[in-house]
């Protein structure tokens, strides 16, 4: 135990490792366990946690480390082009190959090669790996053949390979392969303290780098950082310490004046979650446009009155209204052309008398008004409740819980609306 810490506290020094969290100790130690053993190894960690450090942590303490490591990133190689960049081609094998060319698994034979985004490789490229990992056999491009190699692979990806399995876009039994072990990077929202470790460890290297005072954090600015999420992670911490560090220099901080350099996070996607469900956007889009719509017709009456600048603002009001409409329709995975789209509307002319814009006409400046079907309140709770029943399968607990009501009122409101298929499960 006592020389896995001292390898631990070596390693941090050696790659300028900040961070005490057991997580992310636990992650070193593996790293470190698994190095001596020539073993495929699967990094997963969310963008930005620091994947690329553990890789070269593996080579630097493996029986390989006096030879070469390589560190590809898949995602950034045209999928044309992977299978000659990783295994090589032959000249004249297509267009543009005027010369021999060796790929990364010959230039790296006895070394250790990296593959970060193993996720993004081509299916028919996915095979061709399975196969190295299998038997250290390949092929040029062009070629008929077959060589050999002795390289260890090390793969990373911040995609959730199960549902990439699930979903055909990644081979199951190369998942199998390349996991002979599998590291967890965490990401930065779940080490705690050591994000105010790294905020002090830029803020003093960007001042020690510039020449500049340092910036001084009050407790209630700490505790901002330290509730924020970083859904960069140490990516994303770095760039705003050093930004705090330069606009900030010299200056003591309160937890609004940190604030600031924060990114609102309401909208945010982890980029391992589950695919992105648009339902929440088209709820608020359409309650944006109910309010629009009840204030359209408000400056409607206005208009038909002969305020002029009040018609106006309708004008500015109802383009808001056919944008977030064309959006709305966008996000549901509609077109907004169709057959509907060619309806009139009632037409109002803002440079007519008022007893003019009663009527329907054609205009040179008119404004195109749809007559909204306006919801009533009993409409408008009848579709939330059903739509919160669809998205937790029925499960009124749930429901109720997302709701923010009792489970009694739910269960009023079910049988009120007539809902009572919709809820299955308890």
């Amino acid at each position: 135990m006592a020389s896995l810490e001292t390898a631990i506290k070596s390693t941090k020094q050696r790659f300028g490792l900040i961070g005490k969290s057991p997580l992310f100790i636990n992650a070193m130690e593996q790293a470190l366990k698994v190095a001596p053993v020539d073993l495929s190894v699967l990094i997963i960690g969310e963008s930005g946690s620091g994947k690329e450090v553990f890789p070269k942590i593996i080579h630097e303490n493996s029986r390989r480390k006096h030879e070469k490591y390589m560190a590809v990133n898949c995602g950034a190689i045209p999928a044309g082009t992977i299978n000659s960049e990783l295994f090589g081609h032959e000249k004249g094998s297509f267009t543009g190959a005027i010369a021999d060319h060796k790929g990364y698994f010959e230039d790296c034979n006895g070394g250790t090669l990296f593959l970060d985004e193993v996720a993004e490789l081509p299916m028919e490229t996915q095979a061709l790996l399975l196969r190295v990992l299998e038997s250290g056999e390949y092929m040029r491009v062009g070629s008929a053949e077959v060589r050999k190699t002795n390289v260890r692979i090390v793969a990373a990806t911040n995609k959730n390979l199960d549902e990439a399995i699930k979903t055909g876009k990644f081979r199951e039994d190369l998942f199998y392969r390349l996991c002979s072990v599998r590291i967890d990077v965490p990401p930065l929202r779940r080490r705690g303290d050591d994000i105010w470790l790294l905020i002090r460890k830029f803020s003093h290297d960007f001042s020690d780098q510039y020449k500049m005072p340092e910036v001084v954090y009050t407790d209630e600015a700490k505790q901002a950082m330290l509730a924020y999420r970083w859904p960069g992670n140490v990516r994303q911490l770095k760039n705003v310490a050093e930004q705090i560090a330069l606009f900030g220099a010299g200056n003591t901080l309160s937890a609004a004046e940190v604030t600031k350099y924060l990114p609102e996070q309401q909208g945010l996607v982890s980029v391992n979650e589950a695919e992105h469900d648009y339902m929440h956007e088209r709820e608020y889009l359409f309650k944006m446009l109910f309010k629009l719509q009840q204030d359209v017709i408000a400056l409607q009456s206005a208009v038909q009155a002969g305020h002029r600048s009040e018609t106006t603002t309708s004008y500015h009001l109802n383009s808001e209204i056919e944008l977030l409409k064309r959006e709305s329709l966008k996000i549901g995975g509609t077109s907004a052309s169709g057959p509907d789209e060619k309806k009139k509307g009632k037409i109002i002319d803002i440079n007519a008398p008022a007893e003019a814009s009663r009527a329907e006409f054609d205009a040179p400046y008119a404004l195109e008004v749809e007559q909204p079907h306006i919801k009533t309140l009993d409409e408008t709770e009848r579709e939330t409740i059903t739509r919160a029943l669809e998205r937790n399968h029925g499960k009124r607990k749930k429901t109720a819980d997302e709701l923010n009501i009792s489970e009694r009122t739910l269960y009023r409101k079910i049988k009120e609306y007539g809902l009572e298929s919709r809820n299955q499960h308890k």
